[in-house]
């Protein structure tokens, strides 16, 4: 009975340990991992976050950078048995779903993960070398068909990313040719673009974008979403080519943890990032080159969501062929 009474003992006292600990979460320091080099786009926004989200927590929060593996290496330092939701994860679509999907060294499922707040979309928008002979979507299609043996080339930052898939969608979507020229990082696409080296990109509006087309070293053509951007409100949608059809786009930043993360520690983490995201300062600074700051979403809005895009790239890829490696 002695021995019955003690294991009884030790079993509830688990329990109010267990409950105590995530109801005391963040119990300590929260690791913001970001998972691409320093000066990215992610990286960079993972800092203009990170003060407020600091202080709407109540604890030290670092930002650190795992690069490499097109984002999996970040994510293996999140997904693991014993984080209770002090990593969280500065995702996005690109490590999360496109990168599993042509890297057979994922040893992850999308659904391995959740969202735990959702930060900004950015509209993908259609970028040109500034001398192409196009200006708007009907042209370089036009110029695409033209049978001289050359295919015109679209830059990427490697198979199976956003600028990859929706590169090789509109290619099918419009019937023409073109060449998949993979680069290991944005800054190196939208470096050869403004030098001519390549034709045209897709890509996030975000971070240097902006201001490279404003100054002229690149052309912007169209943008890949279902409605016009307050920055460029003459920019025409891609969609509203004769042809095209449905063809809307955007990447979003969000905070993520593995799903076995409790409940209590993401809604801490949800209503943190709300409160960070309610600071003036920090919704201006995000919005400064391009994205737009999340709508509020519930978990169940987020969980949907999330469903819903990792269904749509898994058909994206399955359409034009696309196998891990």
């Amino acid at each position: 009975m002695k021995l019955v009474r003690l294991l009884a003992g030790l079993a509830t006292g688990f329990v109010l340990a267990a409950g105590a600990s995530a109801a005391g979460f963040p119990n300590h320091t929260v690791s913001l991992i970001v998972p691409y080099p320093a000066g990215g786009p992610s990286d960079v926004m993972a800092r203009q976050i990170q003060p407020a989200l600091q202080k709407a927590l109540g604890q030290t929060l670092i930002v650190e950078n795992f690069g490499g593996a097109g984002g999996l290496i970040g994510v293996g330092k999140v997904l693991t048995p014993q984080n209770d939701g002090h990593s969280v994860l500065m995702a996005s679509p690109m490590e999360l779903i496109q990168t599993p999907l042509a890297m057979s060294s994922a040893k992850f499922q999308p659904d391995d993960m959740r969202l735990a707040g959702m930060i900004i979309n950015t509209d993908v928008i259609l970028l040109a070398r500034k001398d192409l002979p196009a200006q708007n979507v009907a042209e370089l299609v036009a110029l695409a068909r033209k049978a001289d043996g050359k295919r015109l080339s679209y830059g990427s930052v490697g198979k199976g990313s956003l600028y990859h898939l929706v590169g090789e969608h509109f290619a099918q979507k419009a019937n023409v040719p073109l060449l998949h020229v993979p680069y290991r990082g944005g800054v190196q696409v939208l470096q050869d673009l403004a030098g001519g080296q390549i034709d045209i990109v897709f890509m996030p509006l975000a971070g240097p974008v902006l201001g490279m087309v404003q100054s002229g070293k690149v052309k912007a053509l169209a943008l890949a979403a279902g409605k016009r951007h307050p920055l460029f409100p003459q920019l025409p949608l891609v969609s509203e080519t004769a042809g095209i059809g449905d063809f809307t786009f955007d990447i979003w930043a969000a905070l993520a943890v593995p799903k076995t993360v409790p409940d209590e520690a993401v809604e801490k983490l949800q209503a943190a990032l709300a409160d960070a995201l309610r600071q003036p300062e920090v919704r201006k600074e995000l919005e400064s080159t391009g994205p737009r700051v999340s709508a509020a979403a519930t978990d169940a809005q987020m969980a949907q969501y999330y469903r819903q895009e990792v269904a749509r790239y898994k058909a994206i890829a399955q359409a034009i062929g696309l196998k891990p490696e």
